[in-house]
């Protein structure tokens, strides 16, 4: 084999450039399994020097199997990558793997990809071939059992891939026409509406914190007596979990309704909204 065509060969395994291609053959005395392994190791090199790099776009994935429905992003640093086919072919795979672990971080790294090489090898070298930084980030699985998950896209890209997905899981004695619909809505409700918890009492308590913190701050110099100040501040932070708490959110269909409102003229006493998970690049 000619050394032009060790390299068309090594540029084919590798996904690498023509000079560092050229450069690893030299090193390796024109050793094709050293110069992969001698491009790895470079490539890891390279990737962990693009970590510290800011990557806020990227994709959402979703995946449903019999037993369960997931949901998990792999960001880069630019949306013109993010429409790069490798990356998608990449996203698409990580989606599916995603959803057999479980949401397991340390399994889905050291799982297998359809290459035979694991998820991690694979990450680094997507990195090294791209010039990106590239990460995989939060991701959710919900069983299918005793439940059933509705999901929602929104800036659909390819498949189940989009800028922004949505997973909504409902319980009830028996599913039809009319809960599926109401399953849908719901879904498209979250992902316009940004709902921080289920209810006002599953709030976190940092984020009502801080809240009350900045509510504070813009009311210190009213000029108004304490115990009025202290009234306004109480109705503000109301108002803030009413707004943030997806049962009390008005309906984005009817807004003359709550979440609730809708949930009650249903009329199905068994129904009820488990957990929802809204992701969306660059939040």
């Amino acid at each position: 084999m000619s050394d032009i065509q060790k390299v068309k060969e090594l540029r084919k395994v590798t996904g690498a450039g023509f000079k560092d291609c050229n450069n690893a053959l030299k090193e390796s005395g024109g050793d094709l399994e050293k110069s992969v392994e001698i491009l790895r190791v470079k490539g890891i090199s390279k990737a962990s020097k693009k970590m510290s790099r800011q990557a806020n776009e990227g994709l959402i994935c979703v995946n449903k199997s019999e037993k369960q429905t997931s949901i998990i992003e792999i960001n880069c640093e630019t949306d013109f990558v993010a429409k790069n086919d490798d990356f998608l072919i990449f996203a698409e795979e990580i989606g599916k793997i995603n959803n057999e672990v479980s949401s397991d971080l340390d399994k889905l790294n050291n799982s297998k990809m359809k290459n035979g090489k694991t998820v991690n090898d694979n990450l680094v070298e997507l990195i090294s071939k791209i010039g990106e930084k590239i990460t995989i980030g939060k991701s959710k699985t919900f069983s299918n059992i005793n439940q059933k998950n509705y999901f929602y896209l929104h800036s659909i890209v390819k498949n189940n891939i989009a800028k922004l997905g949505v997973i909504v899981s409902i319980e009830n004695d028996n599913y039809n026409e009319v809960i599926d619909n109401f399953g849908k809505q719901l879904s498209m409700h979250v992902a316009a509406s940004n709902p921080l918890a289920l209810t006002e009492n599953d709030i976190e308590k940092e984020i009502l914190e801080k809240e009350k913190k900045l509510i504070n701050e813009e009311l210190k110099d009213s000029g108004k007596p304490d115990n009025i100040v202290e009234k306004i501040s109480l109705g503000k932070l109301q108002k803030f979990k009413q707004e943030n708490s997806l049962m009390s959110q008005i309906w984005v269909m009817d807004t003359k309704k709550k979440v609730s409102d809708i949930i009650k003229e249903l009329n199905f006493p068994a129904l009820k909204v488990k957990d929802f998970f809204r992701l969306k690049i660059g939040d």
